[in-house]
């Protein structure tokens, strides 16, 4: 009986779960939260299967939190809004709407007007069809400016394409959708939202990763929070990146292969002076590769025992830290309704 009852309590909370989780990250947006809400409800109409809206406001400073809590009154709408205890930026917002997400599918999107709603459905048949488990939206009409924009982002675009082997057309898209057990493995942190995809590659095939073509619009309301100093931020990001993907459960490799380099290079400078010393007879005290020689065995020690202490700090950190990277200081629910 106790089995049959277990059974049934699955099967219920099965039925229970929420298809499909929209997750939009809002800062300093107020102009543009009412128009959001009614094209994401508009666009979702005709959707099969059961959804929610989940709006994180990431500490805005406008009206934003209190235009967005008027939409809690909609009684057709399920909507939760996240409010951050101050701005963490980007990321951290889009890992605290994943994290409060419960949907089956997750599909994030920015709050600025430009990602168009009507595409989420579309995708998340692309998705399913296509047995992927990361669908990334492809602005192929970007409506952005040229010099600012377009061009940096091209060349970021085929550069992290080079350095992570996930073949992109355009990785800066906040429209995507994921399979919520997917990348709910993925810890996003600092402003890494715009290597999502390359994260996902770390935990499953890249083959499992496609895009499609969307609709982009132009900016109604606001002003944009990019310029061109964010294109220097993306290159340090791509190091991170690369140091994450390929070296984050081995950081000793990393350093230590430098060290050695260093140690073999070292060794080599002073084979060659003992040599010139103490067979040649001539004199290498006032010599500059004498104190490169020494230098270099110096830094060869240093790396490879900075290799061993970020192999134990990894150990430590992957075992112990599971603090978030931000913090929620209160969680509207559609059962708020007029508070």
């Amino acid at each position: 009986m106790d089995t049959i009852l277990e059974a049934n309590k699955d099967e219920a909370v099965a039925a229970e779960q929420v298809e499909l989780s929209i997750v939009v990250p809002i800062f300093n947006e107020e102009d543009s939260i009412g128009p959001l809400v009614s094209r994401i409800r508009d666009a979702m109409g005709g959707f099969a299967g059961s959804w929610e809206l989940i709006l994180v406001d990431d500490g805005s400073s406008d009206a934003t939190l209190a235009n967005a809590r008027k939409e809690l009154a909609d009684p057709l709408l399920h909507l939760r809004i996240v409010e951050l205890q101050r701005n963490f930026g980007q990321t951290a917002a889009m890992q605290a709407g994943i994290d409060a997400a419960t949907g089956r599918l997750i599909a994030t999107l920015d709050g600025d007007l430009q990602n168009d709603p009507r595409d989420i459905p579309a995708m998340v048949a692309a998705i399913e069809e296509r047995e992927l488990d990361l669908l990334v939206g492809w602005r192929k009409n970007r409506q952005d400016g040229l010099f600012l924009r377009k061009i940096p982002s091209w060349c970021a675009n085929h550069l992290i394409g080079k350095i992570t082997g996930v073949k992109l057309h355009d990785y800066g898209c906040s429209l995507k959708i994921y399979k919520a057990s997917i990348i709910k493995q993925v810890k996003l942190m600092g402003e890494m939202h715009r290597f999502i995809p390359a994260w996902v590659a770390g935990v499953v095939p890249s083959s499992r990763i496609g895009e499609m073509p969307v609709t982009h619009h132009a900016r109604e309301h606001g002003s944009s929070k990019y310029g061109i100093s964010r294109t220097f931020r993306v290159i340090l990001d791509l190091l991170s990146v690369l140091f994450f993907m390929r070296y984050k459960a081995r950081p000793g490799h990393f350093f230590g292969s430098i060290g050695l380099a260093a140690g073999a290079l070292s060794g080599l400078v002073l084979i060659y002076l003992f040599t010139d010393k103490f067979v040649l007879g001539n004199d290498i005290g006032a010599r500059p590769m004498l104190i490169v020689g020494v230098m270099l065995f110096l830094a060869s020690v240093q790396l490879i025992t900075t290799g061993i202490l970020a192999e134990m700090m990894a150990r430590v950190y992957s075992g112990e830290n599971d603090t978030p990277p931000y913090i929620v200081r209160k969680v509207f629910d559609s059962t708020d309704r007029g508070a």
